[in-house]
């Protein structure tokens, strides 16, 4: 009997600090720029399985062993910040009109909705719920929070998330400094250059020089723009590469779902030849098994 009460006192000290270890090591490979694995970012949480930014689809993340997951932060009426995509309830909850309108009582008694539109059982989560649920378990990329910062940042405070967040936007850096540059040394954050833009090589060289950002998100829809496969040498280890797969225009044309046919021909050829080493996908399940076919993730 003895021995079962030691083991469980044994489980219950230790997980904490094994799901902390998950969070450390991912912020480790992005401060160290490693280069010798593949960063997953599940673009709202896995949306197939749950509905979008629900906390659910947050959970089978974790479970799946993802690393990062993008979600949406928006403000009620009330001023409490909840996850949702768009500034309406209309597409992703049984609810109308603009968030901003409503409370957060009033918004709890919603529904979220699945990707065919039919009511489930979800709730909306709170940001909050949300810091509280995955605490040292994945990183969180906060999308629309710039908006309202300081707010977000009492919160990671509040919960101890301040060093699982990642932020990415399109403003120099003297504006990122200007608005962001109190968090930095807890939060980081990822410059987002669209590669079709005359000075984009000229921006990535001043952020480099300027800030040294751990990676950048890089965009682009013409497979012809020669940019693109010049960056891994361009940067040479000083920056770790973004890619999203979502759809045609964020990567040449090379996407999750065209990658189910050919996964060498789309995510390897975002890997070998344009030097990803973070790949945001709608895919997460099928993205993680083609890395640990390739020995690119644990």
């Amino acid at each position: 009997m003895r021995k079962i009460y030691l083991l469980f006192a044994w489980m219950f000290l230790t997980l904490p600090l094994l799901a902390q270890g998950k969070v450390e090591q991912i912020r480790e490979k992005l401060l160290t720029r490693d280069q010798t694995s593949v960063i997953v970012v599940s673009h709202r949480g896995d949306w197939r399985s749950y509905p979008e930014n629900s906390l659910d689809a947050i959970k089978s993340i974790m479970k799946m062993g993802g690393d990062v997951v993008e979600i949406d932060v928006q403000r009620t009426k009330d001023g409490v910040l909840i996850l949702m995509h768009d500034g309406t309830l209309d597409r992703t909850s049984t609810g109308k009109g603009k968030i901003a309108d409503f409370t957060w009582k009033e918004l709890r008694q919603l529904r979220l909705k699945d990707t065919q539109g039919n009511p489930t059982r979800h709730k909306i989560p709170t940001l909050e719920q949300v810091l509280k649920e995955t605490r040292g378990k994945i990183m969180l990329n906060l999308d629309k929070a710039d908006r309202y910062f300081d707010e977000v940042y009492a919160l990671l405070k509040k919960t101890g998330t301040e060093k699982q967040i990642i932020m990415k936007g399109t403003k120099p850096a003297e504006k990122v400094k200007e608005q962001f540059g109190k968090y930095l040394d807890d939060v980081i954050y990822m410059p987002i250059i669209h590669l079709y833009n005359k000075d984009a090589e000229a921006q990535i060289l001043a952020f480099v020089d300027d800030m040294n950002p751990v990676a950048f998100e890089m965009v682009y829809k013409d497979a012809r723009n020669p940019l693109p496969e010049r960056l891994p040498a361009l940067l040479n280890g000083r920056s770790l590469l973004w890619y999203n797969t979502l759809w045609d225009s964020l990567a040449g044309g090379h996407t999750d779902d065209k990658a189910v046919d050919d996964p060498a021909g789309n995510y390897g050829y975002v890997i070998d030849t344009l030097g990803a080493r973070i790949i945001q996908t709608d895919r997460p399940q099928y993205l993680l098994d083609y890395l640990r076919s390739r020995g690119l993730h644990d």
